[in-house]
């Protein structure tokens, strides 16, 4: 592995003398040659990685995507803030035959909504955006929100909600503006399915309005049920900095971390470089698609519309697992990662965060993250105190401060089969660790 290592840094090196052919081999994967390793080195086992669960890791890919139940992907594994996995597996487009190189771009879903997140911690800790503040304070149309009454004859009838929806209330999933493709009740009926079939739809302002008319589904700050809080949340940074939420993250966040592929519109220049879904979903057997892949959104939707590589992320989840700086520059201080990544459900708030993330039984809700409160109830493995949120498009990501370890999966495989590919992962990731 040592060996590894060095012919890893050789073939940086060799960077400037590859373009004949525009890629190079490194670590197992194609990769374009000006892409360099995003995080320092290390050798797996001198951070307590095995050999053998590394086997394991390549040989679970090579399954899925010999079997046709994902096309390809990307994973980048940093332990004690050292890049200790960084691996393109299959193809970014398999009907082409074109491999998948490290440097693919991926529809991020609502691991978007975790950036969000972070750039609205931005303004609270200015001052500008407190997290009992009401959401009409930017958005009057939200004063008075009306909640949705479902009546033993299945009529729907609208009352007064009895308290006004807060920021935090948007940021940790209790504020009754639920996604509509997640239920079958009157109420889901008049909600947009989902954040990027609203976004390709809406522009900000239409969203915003189109929010306003539609009973909640609970009562603010009684129930925890997914839907666009988070997306709510970034139009208000754009209100409050005037610019869209792309410039807001790119300022604040995406800038400071060295993220520079990501990025809510793919430049043309960039698109070649988008990982592509199988054209088949291998559960159902029907067609399928990434939509916002091709169809341009109408507005920066912060709950599912960014887009990214394996190597960006990577160093976003190393900034917050470093208290919110990285490389010298600081996104967020130590505290208000602290805030961001505790559980904010109280006893008196209905905990349905497992009901939408399977496997996420013991677990509790922060700003933006799923936060594990306790260990062994969970089918996924891990330890109390590590968060995380996925994509519904295919991609993964967990940070573990126990372990001091940041894991970032991505792939264009959507449907019920990403479900199955968190749990193993999960699984492979934690069976690698030995020390």
């Amino acid at each position: 592995m040592e060996q590894m290592i060095v012919e890893m840094k050789k073939s940086i090196i060799a960077c400037a003398v590859a373009t004949v052919t525009g890629s190079i081999l490194f670590m197992a994967g194609v990769v374009h040659a000006a892409t360099v390793p995003p995080l320092p080195l290390a050798e797996p086992q001198s951070q307590g990685i095995s050999a053998e669960g590394i086997k394991r890791i390549d040989a679970f890919f090579a399954d899925e995507i010999a079997g046709d139940r994902m096309p390809g992907a990307v994973l980048a594994v940093a332990k004690n803030g050292k890049l200790v996995m960084y691996k393109s597996y299959g193809y970014l487009n398999k009907a082409a035959n074109e491999p998948m190189p490290l440097n693919a771009i991926f529809n991020l879903a609502s691991m978007t909504k975790v950036m969000t997140a972070v750039g609205a911690l931005t303004f609270y800790e200015e001052g500008k955006l407190p997290l009992n503040a009401p959401l009409s304070n930017w958005y009057p149309q939200f004063k008075e929100m009306k909640l949705g009454v479902v009546g033993e004859d299945g009529k729907l009838t609208a009352v007064a909600a009895k308290r006004p929806i807060t920021v935090q209330d948007l940021m940790r999933h209790t504020n009754g503006l639920t996604y509509g493709a997640r239920g079958n009740t009157p109420v889901h009926k008049l909600f947009p399915p989902a954040s990027a079939t609203a976004a390709l739809t809406y522009s900000g302002p239409e969203f915003m309005d189109k929010l306003a008319t539609i009973p909640l589904l609970y009562e603010p700050g009684t129930v925890w049920d997914y839907g666009f809080g988070i997306d709510v949340v970034g139009l208000v940074q754009e209100k409050i900095a005037n610019k869209p939420l792309g410039a807001v993250l790119q300022e604040r966040v995406w800038s400071k971390v060295g993220m520079p592929d990501t990025t809510f519109q793919v430049a043309d220049k960039n698109r070649a470089r988008l990982a592509q879904p199988l054209p088949i979903d291998p559960i159902t057997g029907k067609p399928q698609k990434i939509n916002i892949l091709n169809d341009k959104v109408k507005f920066d939707c912060g709950g599912s519309c960014a887009f990214s590589t394996a190597a960006d992320y990577i160093r976003f989840g190393q900034m917050m697992l470093n208290g919110g700086a990285l490389g010298g520059k600081r996104v967020l201080g130590p505290q208000t990662i602290a805030l961001m990544t505790s559980n904010h459900l109280n006893k008196d708030i209905r905990n349905d965060v497992a009901g939408t993330e399977p496997g996420r039984v013991g677990y509790g809700f922060g700003l933006g993250v799923a936060v594990r409160m306790e260990k062994g109830l969970s089918a996924i493995n891990g330890n109390v105190g590590d968060y995380t949120w996925n994509g519904a498009n295919g991609t993964i990501f967990w940070v573990d401060p126990k372990e001091n370890m940041v894991v970032v999966m991505m792939a264009a495989a959507p449907g019920e089969i990403r479900k199955i590919h968190r749990e193993k992962v999960n699984a492979l990731v934690y069976g690698a660790i030995e020390k």
